[in-house]
């Protein structure tokens, strides 16, 4: 099985190869050649565990990899670090089912992926025979620098550089950043917002004298951001879980088409949904959530996506994006796999901030709806739902509720709730109606009015000592890379 590029103007690679490369050669972003041939047998799956459902997954997209690799990926991405033995949770209310994502180290659905990719990638190098030391090169709103260094942090022959918007992110996320003691992580806070991280760091993973300039030092670059297929895969696996554990507590029946609803900014949680889908999950609509910063609640309503608006920090601060990264690899499938169309549409996006698809790959979007959520409703939610289940959701988890609430879906819904309630204290706390106190004094505070113990992974973090706090310009990214690994 091999890999191409969505922007078509780049060899086709392996797995291992997509992987290693992050980013295609051309700009473009790798996708599956073909569709992977596996047969889904929910009457089997609905029995398994999520490992076994993982290996099932991993096999099939990641065929250069033997029996033997897959396993050892999967023993060490989902073992002793998670708190919940099924790795996700469900809680179910009628007709809609919260998919939880956060009990893994850093309490965000993102750890899913990055306990994986870094097994991944160290394997997919040794295939490679690839001796260079890895660079991890990653902007994060929040939870995906976080996730990155507790996969990443002192992985042997790895340097991981996170940057981040100083502004934005909450607590709890800056203090996991500021505090990682891993040898080899690098974190600076940025003035500016998460699309100028990303911009930049796509503009570092292009720079050829820069990647020259790696290789005379015997490094290379890679990505953790969903942009890379080893982190895009994994999150397949959860929506193939949910349908099966759906299936087995008798609350569908199987081929039964069920609606996933994802709070989601860069697009990569739902577009692992669609490549459930696209294997053979039976879903009728895919719901995109987003919050003031609305830019897919207009594209999938009018085909015309425009990053030229005000950038807004809202209180679901991990979903403060203009620039769905992802977006392209939808575009790619829906266009029927016209790089050419796609070349367009990113060109036009780069020199104007806009694009317009064609009636064609429009119209085959029917299965896509999408809402958007105020900050004003992100709080109401929160008490809406606390106050009529005493089930308690953080402020992302809350921008997909509202949106649910605004469309009309039939049968069961998936809702991925994307993190821990603990990890956005003062939001969840304020919006219940509680004058938050300050850091953990706040956490403990919510703790005892919702009756939730404190995830062990809050109560050992104020236990750490505070070690990144530089702050720079966006334009200085380059320099202080070459600072931290060169010089």
């Amino acid at each position: 099985m091999n890999y191409i590029s969505t922007r078509g103007n780049a060899p086709a690679v392996t797995a291992s190869q997509a992987i290693i490369n992050g980013i295609a050669p051309d700009g473009g972003l790798y996708v599956p050649e073909s569709w992977p041939e596996l047969k889904l047998d929910w009457n089997s799956l609905k029995n398994q565990t999520y490992e076994e459902i993982a290996t099932i997954i991993f096999d099939a997209f990641f065929d250069d990899f033997s029996v033997e690799e897959v396993d050892k990926v999967i023993s060490e991405a989902y073992g002793s670090q998670w708190q919940s033995n099924d790795i996700v949770n469900y809680h179910n209310e009628g007709d809609l089912v919260y998919l939880e994502l956060f009990h893994g180290p850093t309490l965000s659905f993102k750890d899913i992926a990055l306990q994986a990719l870094p097994h991944l990638m160290t394997i997919a190098a040794k295939k490679l025979e690839i001796v260079d030391k890895m660079v991890i090169l990653t902007a994060t709103s929040g939870d995906t620098g976080t996730a990155a260094m507790s996969g990443f942090g002192d992985v042997d022959r790895t340097d991981i550089m996170v940057f981040y918007p100083e502004i934005g992110v909450s607590d709890i996320q800056r203090r996991q950043m500021q505090s990682e003691s891993a040898k080899n992580a690098h974190v600076f806070a940025i003035k500016g917002n998460f699309d100028d991280a990303q911009r930049s760091v796509k503009k570092l993973l292009a720079d050829s004298d820069l990647v020259n300039n790696l290789k005379d030092n015997h490094m290379r670059f890679s990505s953790a951001n969903s942009i890379n297929i080893g982190r895009l895969v994994p999150q397949i696996v959860y929506y193939i879980h949910a349908y099966a554990k759906l299936l087995k507590h008798n609350e569908i029946s199987a081929g039964e088409l069920i609606n996933i609803v994802v709070p989601t900014g860069n697009f990569g949680n739902i577009l692992a949904a669609y490549y459930a889908s696209q294997i053979g999950l039976p879903v009728n609509q895919f719901v995109v959530a987003s919050n003031e910063n609305n830019v897919l609640t207009d594209f999938f309503n009018t085909g015309k996506y425009n990053r030229q608006r005000e950038f807004k920090v809202t209180n679901a601060p991990a979903m403060d994006i203009l620039i769905s990264s992802n977006l392209e690899r939808l575009i790619y499938f829906l266009s029927g796999r016209d790089s050419d169309e796609v070349v367009s549409y990113m060109r036009s996006l780069d020199e104007t901030g806009t694009y317009q698809v064609n009636e064609k790959t429009y119209a085959n979007m029917a299965q896509f709806v999408a809402g958007f959520a105020t900050r004003e409703s992100v709080s109401e939610e929160i008490k809406e739902v606390f106050d009529q289940t005493g089930y308690t959701i953080d402020p992302h988890t809350a921008v997909g509720h509202n949106v649910y609430k605004q469309v009309t879906l039939n049968g069961k819904t998936i809702l991925a709730a994307t993190a821990s309630p603990f990890k956005f204290s003062e939001t969840v706390l304020t919006a219940l109606g509680r004058q938050s106190q300050n850091g953990y004094d706040g956490v403990e505070q919510l703790s005892e009015y919702i009756k939730s113990e404190i995830p062990k992974q809050i109560s050992e973090l104020f236990e750490r000592a505070i070690i990144h706090t530089q702050v720079i310009e966006s334009e200085q990214m380059l320099s202080v890379l070459r600072h931290s690994l060169i010089n």
